[in-house]
């Protein structure tokens, strides 16, 4: 032959934003301190069981400074992506604290552009992100592979640690292990979306 080539095409793409120690910490201050609020009268979380808050977090006050880092994040994304200077809004932000032993299910977020999730805590074990490979038609065959590598594997953990942003495409399906630590992970995530679509389609799903 006389030439070769790959042509890769139709990528998913995960942004991952490592926010700097002063701003993470101060964030961190704010955030367990609303949600202890949140969760105050209710019992400890039992191995195995999760909590979720209100999906409205992004309206507080105490918020604010992790709404910023989403918005400029995201519109960095749409620049990325050439999208342009199309107005978007979150439409959804909640925290999540899962106690040991608890998980996060197979999921995506309909009707949104992009979603994504701020680590609060995440000790040992409880520090990673699985995205599942969105053509569901790859696994109709499945053969033995001598090595896995980004271009045969049907599932990619991201490790992260506090402080980290991660945004992607709403589509990706995600899941979370189990936490294996004697601790709570904690996080926020959130949705976005046009603020044209939000008004002229039907609401986020999610």
């Amino acid at each position: 032959m006389e030439t070769s080539d790959v042509v890769p095409m139709f990528p998913s793409l995960v942004w991952k934003v490592q926010i700097e120690a002063s701003l993470r910490d101060a964030l961190a201050q704010s955030i367990l301190a609303a949600l202890a609020d949140m969760r105050r009268g209710l019992p400890p979380l039992e191995a195995g069981r999760g909590w979720q808050s209100g999906q409205a977090l992004h309206e507080r006050e105490d918020f604010r400074d992790l709404v910023s880092c989403v918005h400029r994040a995201v519109a960095g994304i749409l620049r990325f992506l050439r999208i342009g200077d199309a107005a978007f809004e979150i439409t959804a932000c909640w925290a999540t604290v899962l106690a040991k032993g608890a998980a996060h299910k197979l999921h995506s977020h309909p009707n949104n552009f992009l979603s994504g999730v701020y680590y609060v805590r995440t000790p040992p074990g409880a520090d990673t992100i699985n995205f599942h490979d969105p053509r569901r038609q790859t696994a109709v065959i499945r053969p033995p592979v001598m090595e896995l590598t980004a271009d045969n594997t049907d599932q990619v953990v991201v490790k992260v640690r506090n402080g980290a942003l991660l945004v992607f495409p709403s589509f990706l399906e995600h899941s979370v292990d189990a936490n294996l630590s004697e601790e709570e992970r904690i996080s926020v995530s959130f949705n976005v979306m046009f603020s044209s679509f939000t008004q002229q389609l039907s609401k986020p799903l999610w």
